[in-house]
């Protein structure tokens, strides 16, 4: 692999880290505010779930 390409996976697996915990922090403010069923909520909870999918692959392969 060359050097770019593993930069590359390096800058995608921080973005994926990073919108992960801020789509976490937006949940937690969601339902602080008792808006656990709102369509913002069930939003955040399904980029959520998608982003650990992905983080779950960089751990299945070792790369986290």
């Amino acid at each position: 692999m060359n050097e770019e390409r593993l930069e590359n996976f390096e800058k995608m697996l921080c973005a994926v880290q990073k919108e992960y915990e801020e789509a976490v922090v937006k949940m937690e403010e969601q339902k602080a505010k008792g808006r656990v069923k709102s369509a913002t909520y069930r939003q955040l909870m399904g980029r959520k779930m998608t982003l650990q999918s992905i983080l779950s692959l960089y751990e299945l392969y070792d790369l986290i």
